[in-house]
């Protein structure tokens, strides 16, 4: 077996950065200057797991990070899709007004205004359930029911009680093509009423009704 004794390297500094040896400010990430030399600048540094950068980045390639944080944004110029989120649980926020529109046009078709309170659409397409059976209970996720089953009908309304309820509005219509030669029957839930009821009728051709929740009972208007 060869024998090993001590060997001596010379770390000092021989040069100034460019003509060789290394030079650079505290923690700064070192770069070639030379085919000999390394320096670095303040604006570039490594400290604890931090690498902090001041100026400007070019990416060619794809960022991949599990925490994303931008300050000071003033535009976002990207072509293709954007997606946000990866599961159900996601919660985006966003604050300020909110505009959608087609490319280069003034005209809005989604427009969420800050300063008026207001949301204005162009169009407006609401959830559709159909009734084909007597016994059906709505939901949150729908907003205009059509009944297109003869005879008697029963539509239990869901719960109208909750914060997240108040100022929700549905729409039942009868589609039927002739008289009904039965009514429709709408049963509030547990406590709750409509109108003071706990039951409200619809009889004859073509009725509809529709009502909101105020948070803990129906109201037709």
């Amino acid at each position: 077996m060869a024998g090993f004794g001590w060997a001596y390297i010379n770390c000092e500094d021989s040069g100034s950065g460019g003509g060789g040896g290394h030079s650079g400010p505290l923690k700064s990430v070192q770069f070639l200057t030379s085919s000999t030399g390394t320096s670095g600048s303040e604006s570039f540094t490594y400290d604890n797991a931090v690498l902090q950068l001041t100026g400007t980045l070019i990416v060619s390639g794809t960022i991949s990070a599990s925490h994303y944080h931008i300050e000071d944004v003033a535009i976002i110029d990207a072509s293709g899709s954007t997606y946000f989120g990866n599961t159900d649980d996601d919660e985006h926020v966003r604050t300020g007004s909110f505009y959608v529109g087609a490319a280069g046009s003034a005209a809005s078709v989604f427009d969420v205004s800050i300063a008026t309170q207001q949301v204005s659409v162009r169009g407006f397409r609401g959830g559709y359930t159909a009734i084909t059976s007597s016994g059906m209970t709505s939901s949150a996720g729908s907003f205009i029911y059509g009944v297109s089953v003869a005879g008697n009908v029963d539509i239990r309304l869901h719960s109208a009680i909750g914060v997240n309820l108040s100022g929700a509005v549905y729409v039942v219509k009868d589609e039927l093509t002739t008289t009904r030669t039965g009514v429709i029957l709408i049963h509030a839930s547990g406590s709750d009423t409509i109108d003071g009821g706990a039951t409200y009728q619809l009889s004859g051709s073509y009725p509809a009704i529709s009502l909101y929740s105020n948070g803990a009972d129906w109201f037709v208007f």
